[in-house]
């Protein structure tokens, strides 16, 4: 390939509302353009890049025996009311009428069109199981379009859907994915972690997510870095143990200490000179499936002071919920957040009081007092308040938690999310009626997998992990081209020019994918716009390096060029390139 007759689209600057690294050196380099919020279109150098992922994936899939097609964009919505989620999905669904007034959505995934297939096209047991897959184009209505590729509203995404006569069989093929994901961000050069992960709004029973490592990501990931340990889960999921400890006696009387203004629990802990471990704040939500004013519709949930809330785990304890208004508060307890606890409430009998694990070991501690600017000392469990109604693990673990495999301590990394696999068992399949004939002739529901990848989002999350203050630093599976050849003079020398046009041909019979910069520019242009772009691999050709029968190598990531024989270069960059 050369430069020439290729597409080189630089910027020197990032549009101003590009706010994260990936979106602004994907719009420098060139690689998309900004067509509508949330919706790109990818420029000739972004779509080398978006191929080079597709084709790894396409490359494992088929090796773990998956079968590709391709299903349409567009999806009736008799097919979503038929699941239910025509009501369940939200605004995130883009939904439209045709000329004949007829539902239609653009699908943001693909469920209910390959069960619509599978009950249509499998009868018996002797076709399963069978691994459908595309790669194909998806639209999510994002409220806030952001982040570039990262967050936007059309992206590529592989999704997998398999099905199965028994659950044992789904767990196989669950397991062969997740050798296979392992093996496709292996190949794609990334640093990644898989994790134990929420179902969501997929549903089903179990999930793994695929994490690219890097600072910039939304999700925190709770792992153990002992070394025979291989627990990983988001923290959203990540169970805090119980504290060993039992719970000491009570020494300290109660107290009404004054704390005016004081609404946070690292203020009162400052106040009181207390580590803010010995605070117990408290969480006032209603739960949406009780009637208002029912017994038990107002909860009170206790947290150490220095812990935070996970409220899908909440969910998953307390069912659909939201957390009470200020006016909800005030009626309840008598006053506004900040200074409620769970000490003398007025209307104990209809108020359900929760407590995290950790905070039902404590003694002596120090929680509001339903008056507002007043806070309680010395609050122990028995004496002065009752036992909570229910114990269980409501919070967010923290790093040096201990891990729940037993061993060794948590520690805590932040990840872009952009796999995730589900055993969706028969959420869908049972709702579109999709069955089979088992052995016995009876009617059996197909069990079902799902296994997705952001194809456009690895781009994104790959330049997160790798990128300095010139530019992008892709790994070789990724960059849009392996080796970049920089002629000094190449419309000047004849001896350059024959000497890049050589090597160009050389790299491509060696199968290295090369492009060679033939066009007018300035040196120092040529090199900012490569290390911008991110080809990993750079060999500068210039006359008084061929003199001495020698060309000038640099890697991306290196400090130094160094000098190499001309005629070992290609050898040279074969190896480099498979390290």
């Amino acid at each position: 390939m050369r430069a020439s007759q290729f597409f080189i689209s630089t910027l020197k600057e990032a549009p101003s509302d590009a706010e994260i690294v990936s979106h602004q050196l994907m719009l420098r380099a060139g690689l998309i353009r900004r067509l509508a919020g949330g919706i790109y279109s990818w420029l000739p150098m972004g779509l080398r890049v978006l191929r080079k992922v597709e084709n790894i994936v396409r490359e494992e899939m088929n090796r773990a025996g998956a079968i590709e097609l391709l299903m349409p964009a567009v999806q009736p919505a008799e097919l979503w009311q038929e699941s239910g989620r025509w009501e369940q999905y939200g605004p995130e669904l883009l939904r439209f009428k045709d000329r004949h007034q007829r539902d239609f959505v653009i699908g943001p995934t693909h469920e209910e069109v390959i069960t619509d297939i599978a009950r249509r096209e499998i009868k018996s047991y002797r076709q399963l199981p069978r691994h459908f897959y595309q790669i194909q184009t998806k639209f999510r209505d994002e409220i806030r379009p952001r982040f570039g590729v990262m967050r936007g509203r059309e992206f590529l995404m592989k999704d997998g859907y398999s099905f199965h006569t028994s659950f044992a069989d789904l767990q196989r093929e669950y397991a062969s994915m997740h050798a296979t994901y392992t093996r496709i961000f292996s190949r794609l050069g990334l640093q990644f972690r898989a994790v134990a992960a929420d179902t969501g709004s997929i549903g089903g029973s179990g999930s793994h997510e695929f994490h690219v490592l890097a600072d910039s990501g939304e999700d925190a990931i709770a792992y153990c870095p002992a070394a025979d340990s291989d627990y990983a889960a988001n923290v959203e999921l990540a169970e805090a143990l119980a504290p060993a400890a039992t719970r000491a006696a009570p020494e300290l009387m109660l107290a009404n200490v004054h704390t005016p203004g004081k609404t946070r629990c690292e203020d009162v802990a400052a106040l009181l000179d207390l580590p803010v471990q010995r605070m117990v704040k408290t969480i006032a939500v209603v739960r949406n499936e009780l009637e208002v004013g029912a017994p038990g519709w107002f909860c009170l949930i206790l947290l150490r002071g220095d812990h935070d809330l996970n409220e899908i785990k909440t969910q998953k304890l307390l069912g659909d919920f939201r957390f009470a208004s200020d006016e909800e508060i005030k009626r309840a307890i008598g006053c506004l957040p900040g200074y409620i606890g769970p000490v003398d409430l007025r209307f104990a009998h209809m108020i359900a009081v929760y407590a995290d694990r950790a905070v039902i070991n404590m003694s002596d501690f120090v929680c509001g007092a339903n008056a507002e600017g007043y806070h309680l000392t010395g609050v122990n469990f028995g004496r002065d308040v009752p036992e909570p109604y229910q114990v269980d693990d409501f919070r967010n673990v923290v790093a040096g938690d201990p891990s729940p495999d037993g061993k060794g301590l948590l520690e805590i990394c932040r990840g872009i999310e952009v796999g995730h696999i589900f055993q969706l068992r028969t959420k869908y399949a049972a709702a579109l009626k999709c069955t089979f004939l088992n052995e016995s002739g009876q009617p059996q529901t197909m069990e079902m997998g799902c296994y997705g990848i952001g194809v456009s989002r690895i781009v994104g999350a790959a330049i997160e992990q790798g990128n300095d203050e010139r530019g992008i630093i892709f790994p070789a599976a990724l960059a849009p081209f392996e080796v970049v050849i920089v002629p000094m003079g190449y419309h000047k020398s004849e001896a350059v020019r024959a000497a890049a046009d050589r090597l160009l041909g050389d790299l491509a019979a060696a199968g290295i994918d090369a492009i060679l910069d033939d066009r007018d520019e300035r040196p120092g242009s040529m090199f900012a716009d490569w290390d911008l772009i991110g080809v990993p691999h750079r060999v500068v050709v210039g006359e008084r390096g061929l003199k001495e029968g020698r060309l000038e190598y640099k890697g991306r990531r290196d400090a130094e060029a160094q000098m190499l024989a001309a005629a070992e270069v290609p050898a040279f960059l074969q190896g480099r390139l498979c390290d």
